[in-house]
């Protein structure tokens, strides 16, 4: 493997690039790569999110809050073009993401499923070389371009060193950051975290969400992810969007999402909410559940 870097993200692909000329607009006037209009996600006759709008700004963190079973990670594998909606559309650059070629999306969008499982015996260095099918061909081989973006994602994700081991050695804070490194080595400008930090003890959890704010804060990435920890949420997300029964309640900063009345709404919660003057960011303390919270919906 070479040891050239190259920024992460250069020599994107150009269709990407053109596409965001045609993207809409929010409210804000912010570009918006990423919308839902009307959208109803179903399994079968049950369907689990209903009649959605959203948009998802351009250059921003969004982080999908809500308890489970509300529709978070259904949304989120809509937005990837792994879910076909029965109702409504999602819009990527302007364009119905289900009418898009699939090679196409995925050289726009990087999508991490929640618990993904890598063959056994594959190295991390093969794990994230898959990051660069969508950008192959059957006429192209693989280049130094291709050698670029792999050793940056690597390096960029602090698993460079591990590039020889199998998946299977790896910690599960290491497994997580291999898992990354794919995504980013596909250098697609928007991101899609489904609960990243899924099985990691609290310190892994911050190294994983400060990777992505990192990443985020160099390279102007867009990234929309699925969490569970409401602290972590407000801390590592500019824009809060909370979920209950697949539909959404609230959305806006963590300031204006997380109150005392939206926690008892959606999770049924009795909490506090606390201003932390070193983070800046609101502090969820639990203090248990609202039974009471179900007869008032």
């Amino acid at each position: 493997m070479t040891d050239t870097m190259g920024k992460a993200g250069a020599g994107a692909d150009p269709a990407a690039a053109d596409a965001s000329t045609t993207a809409p607009t929010s409210s804000d006037g912010r570009r918006v790569r990423l919308r839902a209009e009307g959208l109803t996600l179903a399994y079968g006759d049950h369907a689990v999110v209903h009649d959605l709008d959203l948009d998802i700004p351009d250059g921003s963190v969004t982080a999908v809050i809500g308890p489970n079973g509300c529709g978070k990670s259904t949304l989120l594998r809509a937005f990837g073009r792994l879910m076909k909606p029965a109702g409504g559309r999602v819009l990527l650059d302007g364009r119905p993401v289900h009418t898009m070629p699939t090679r196409q999306v995925a050289a726009l969008v990087g999508l991490l499923p929640q618990s993904p499982v890598a063959p056994e015996g594959l190295t991390v260095a093969d794990l994230v070389a898959r990051g660069r099918h969508p950008h192959q061909s059957w006429y192209s081989r693989w280049s130094a371009r291709d050698e670029d973006a792999v050793a940056q994602a690597l390096r960029s994700t602090g698993t460079y060193e591990l590039a020889e081991r199998t998946i299977d050695e790896l910690s599960g804070g290491q497994r997580q950051r291999a898992w990354i490194a794919m995504t980013l080595a596909q250098e697609t400008e928007l991101m899609l975290l489904d609960e990243p930090t899924n099985h990691l003890d609290l310190a892994h959890q911050l190294d994983v969400l400060d990777l992505v704010r990192t990443l985020h804060l160099e390279t102007g990435r867009t990234v929309l992810l699925v969490l569970h920890e409401l602290s972590l949420a407000a801390r590592y997300a500019d824009r809060l969007v909370a979920m209950k029964d697949g539909r959404i309640v609230a959305q806006g900063t963590p300031s204006e999402v997380l109150t005392e009345d939206l926690l008892r709404e959606v999770f049924e919660l009795r909490a506090r909410v606390r201003h932390d003057e070193e983070t800046g960011v609101p502090l969820v303390i639990p203090l248990g559940r609202d039974h009471s919270a179900g007869d008032r919906r």
